[in-house]
């Protein structure tokens, strides 16, 4: 089983290391990172192996949330990201 992270916001040092420390912390392994800037603006999308998590996907997002500040940030379970963009 595998989830989507999406991380929007202002650019600022060490948001990859604290999304994936956090996923860590929750037994989330990261797959693969793709992330951009533009300008001021950071954008990434993160996909996780949930298989061994020891939480829920609301709470990996809540901590996600309270630990970096200042981002928009959306967790989704694969199943749910891939009905929603099937065409």
């Amino acid at each position: 089983m595998r989830a989507v992270i999406t991380v929007i916001g202002r650019d600022m040092v060490g948001i990859l290391a604290k999304v994936s420390t956090i996923c860590a912390e929750a037994n989330a392994n990261v797959i693969e990172v793709t992330q951009s800037v533009l300008q001021e603006f950071f954008a990434m999308v993160m996909l996780i192996d949930i298989e061994k998590m020891n939480c829920d996907l609301s709470q990996l997002q809540e901590n996600l949330k309270q630990n970096v500040p200042g981002m928009k940030i959306h967790v989704m379970h694969e199943d749910i990201f891939n009905s929603m963009h099937r065409v």
